[in-house]
């Protein structure tokens, strides 16, 4: 058997019961942590709260090279172990699909996601948003500014009155240059900000380690919020449409926008 469980958002205490117990049957654990991360805890506080090792694969040992994994889901109980919600990442779906061809049954455990604790961080309702999109850093579409795509799918969603959720790019082992097993890099909401503020006039509301005891959440149109620092990773941006009375009235008094930002409720 091989189970995906997601550990929820923030740190080892984000995980559901199912999860946990999930974890504490499995023969071995497996997990990766460059689609995502769980930004206030560590691999180490992982293994210790739930008393357990745990091995981790970067991308190669993912998509190339999972018969580890397999291996172990063949000869007893597995779990793959992804931050937020399982099956979130193409990456996720291809290694349970590839389980499915081998015969091995798979079962999915899910955590909270970005998604729901952003419309809820924020007030925006969540039957709301439109397509979602991820903004990547220049560098890693090789050419300056906002990628056409992604811009795209915020005025699509815009001419609809939808909300637009902007995940922000995560590179881990992946720099500048190429391939860097050492590299980290998270996105800011006030660099994604600045980008998107170069190409449309906007309010945006930034989403600041959602999931822990101290999330930030901030509007205002996207050139101030480029002027400002939300602190640890990892973050997201919201790109309101329409807005109902009771979203705007969230965005004011939950989230700070000056009335003088927000359009007026449809």
């Amino acid at each position: 058997m091989l189970t995906f469980v997601g550990l929820g958002l923030y740190n080892e205490r984000s995980i559901t019961v199912e999860g946990r117990d999930a974890i504490a049957d499995a023969d071995r654990v497996f997990a990766e942590f460059y689609t995502s991360k769980l930004a206030g805890t560590t691999v180490e506080e992982l293994e210790a709260y739930h008393d357990t090792e745990i091995e981790v694969r970067d991308r190669p040992g993912i998509e190339q090279d999972p018969e580890p994994i397999f291996d172990a889901a063949t000869a007893g109980d597995a779990v793959f172990l992804t931050a937020g919600d399982t099956m979130i990442s193409t990456t996720h779906v291809d290694l349970r699909l590839r389980a499915a061809e081998r015969g091995i049954d798979t079962h999915l455990v899910h955590g909270t996601t970005a998604g729901s604790a952003a419309a809820s961080l924020t007030g925006l309702q969540n039957y709301r948003f439109g397509k979602a999109t991820t903004l990547p850093f220049p560098y890693a579409h090789g050419a300056d500014g906002v990628p056409g795509s992604v811009l795209a799918t915020i005025d699509s969603n815009r001419d609809r009155g939808l909300h637009t959720l902007v995940y922000l790019d995560i590179k881990v082992g992946i720099g500048p240059k190429g391939a860097d097993p050492n590299h980290e890099e998270y996105m800011t909401a006030d660099y994604a900000a600045k980008l998107l503020a170069e190409e449309i006039d906007a309010i945006g509301v930034a989403v600041a380690r959602a999931g822990s005891s101290d999330p930030i959440v901030a509007a205002d149109r996207l050139s101030a919020l480029a002027d400002r620092s939300f602190g640890d990773p990892l973050h997201l941006l919201v790109i309101p449409g329409d807005l109902h009375i009771i979203e705007h009235d969230a965005l004011s008094r939950l989230a700070g926008a000056p009335a003088e930002s927000l359009p007026e409720p449809v």
